[in-house]
């Protein structure tokens, strides 16, 4: 992230800019590094997505955040609804891991691929409900009166491999959010000609990444988190998975959770260093070290 990509945000209200400061000051207190992670990691992703708010301003705004897993997009999301609040406004969050396919329809992708590691688990295009991703967007942003409901998909199921929630325990939205963000690992990811894939396997992933162009399509602006260095994920996973199991949910050996994360990296080294042409202009990149912190200031 440059001096230019905030220049673009302008005209930012500095005293907003400082009350969201002051209450991310409190709420994040005893993180490292608070001032760094607010000023050039909080505090700009509000900004660009008030910013796009104010340019689609008849209708809700829809971010996407595109971050590796377990680098913290669905903290960042739970702050900027806090925040959006204090500018009265409305927010809803969501994941494209809501999307993911039932356990049986998973197993099914998995037996009609065998030997995929990519396809053997939840995580790869190919493993999401596309259609039900389009009908859940389509419905936030015609949302006038009722309600809508988001699915939630249950990690913990199966032993740590998951299956989506029973839909008793989806979100209820009853009123039209100003703001939508959608968070996901691969959100944004578009199809490569198969001649450049360093892996065979990744053909089926591949082809499935066509229909997620339905996706990229009902998104306004994209928020793009990179990990310095791909193996840094690896580790982000894991302990994130483990942070999960100290709460009490069930969750996957750490074994088994590395060589889950594992199975991605090709996937971010084949599809995450390009940019959706449709966000050349509305896109907020930020490079993250290590401890998730932004790599370099503005």
């Amino acid at each position: 992230m440059d001096r230019s990509t905030l220049d673009r945000l302008a005209p930012i209200d500095q005293d907003a800019w400082g009350r969201a400061a002051r209450r991310l000051e409190a709420d994040l207190r005893g993180a490292p590094e608070l001032d760094r992670r607010i000023h050039h990691f909080y505090l700009p992703v509000l900004f660009f997505a008030l910013a796009e708010r104010r340019r689609v301003s008849s209708r809700p705004a829809f971010i996407g955040i595109q971050a590796p897993q377990g680098a913290g997009k669905t903290t960042l999301v739970q702050h900027l609804l806090v925040l959006l609040a204090d500018f009265g406004l409305r927010g809803v969050g969501l994941s494209v891991d809501d999307f993911y396919l039932t356990r049986a329809e998973q197993l099914a992708v998995a037996a009609a691929h065998p030997g995929n590691r990519y396809l053997e688990h939840r995580g790869c295009p190919g493993t999401h409900d596309v259609d039900l991703g389009v009908r859940t967007l389509d419905a936030l942003r015609e949302l006038t009166v009722g309600t809508v409901r988001i699915p939630r998909y249950d990690k913990s199921a199966h032993g740590g491999r998951g299956d989506r929630a029973p839909e008793a325990a989806w979100t209820e939205v009853r009123a039209c959010p100003d703001l939508v963000f959608v968070d996901g690992w691969m959100l944004g990811f578009e199809p490569v000609a198969e001649t450049r894939l360093p892996d065979p396997l990744l053909i089926p992933v591949n082809r499935a990444l066509v229909s997620y162009a339905a996706w990229r399509e009902r998104l306004d602006a994209l928020v793009v988190l990179r990990a310095k260095d791909l193996n840094f994920i690896v580790d982000w996973r894991i302990q994130a998975e483990e942070a999960a199991k100290a709460q009490g949910r069930i969750g996957l050996s750490r074994e088994a959770i590395e060589d889950y994360i594992r199975r991605f990296l090709p996937v971010y080294e084949t599809y995450g260093a390009v940019v959706p042409r449709r966000f050349a202009d509305r896109t907020l990149d930020i490079v993250l070290d290590e401890e998730r912190r932004p790599a370099f200031a503005v």
